[in-house]
């Protein structure tokens, strides 16, 4: 749920950016922050193994105009793709205004995504919310490599709700700024009702 500080005029809104491990997450929050935060001389939290894989969260501030006086300032997060990190990935999605799945589009990360969606979906009913009213979107990244299944067969086995489906390569920029937009327009439409 979005959190208002009328002393300050702003409204804050986390998105979560969830998947399976080393598909695209932070890959996503990086393209971002390089083409906003950074050029500004922002500053985006990261952590992250040995491997470079995250192993909590990543975080990025992000703000992106005013509704009625109030300053929109996005929170983006990306959980950790490993399974390990369950408990982590719940105590992230707790308060999400909106969520993206990344999903792998290698065919031998098939069963990955799946898993990972399933347990976005078990996390969400942990934290007695429901996916269909919480603004979602799919993206289909790492669209560039040769072992990408085919759009429409992704399509099938991971949309949920009939979410906007934006087809990706992170570390290129192809497809993150759409995927925020949309993800965005989503998250103010909800905003602008409460």
């Amino acid at each position: 749920m979005s959190f208002v500080n009328f002393a300050s005029r702003e409204i804050n809104c986390k998105i979560v950016y969830y998947g399976a491990g080393q598909g695209g997450k932070t890959s996503n929050l990086k393209w971002i922050f390089e083409q906003t935060e950074g050029r500004r001389g922002g500053k985006m939290i990261s952590l992250a193994t040995e491997t470079e894989r995250t192993l909590f969260f990543d975080f990025l501030p992000l703000e992106l105009g005013e509704i009625r006086g109030f300053k929109v300032r996005f929170h983006l997060y990306t959980v950790p793709g490993q399974v390990i990190y369950d408990a982590s990935r719940s105590l992230i999605l707790r308060g999400a205004d909106g969520i993206v799945f990344v999903a792998d589009s290698q065919e031998e990360r098939a069963d990955a995504n799946l898993e990972a969606l399933e347990g976005l979906l078990e996390h969400l009913k942990e934290l007695h919310q429901d996916l269909l009213p919480l603004p979602y979107v799919l993206q289909l990244n790492k669209r560039d490599l040769p072992s990408a299944l085919p759009s429409e067969q992704l399509r099938r086995l991971l949309m949920r709700k009939n979410e906007p489906v934006i087809e990706a390569v992170a570390p290129r920029g192809l497809g993150v700024l759409e995927t925020l937009r949309e993800i965005g327009r989503l998250v103010l439409a909800e905003v602008r009702k409460g």
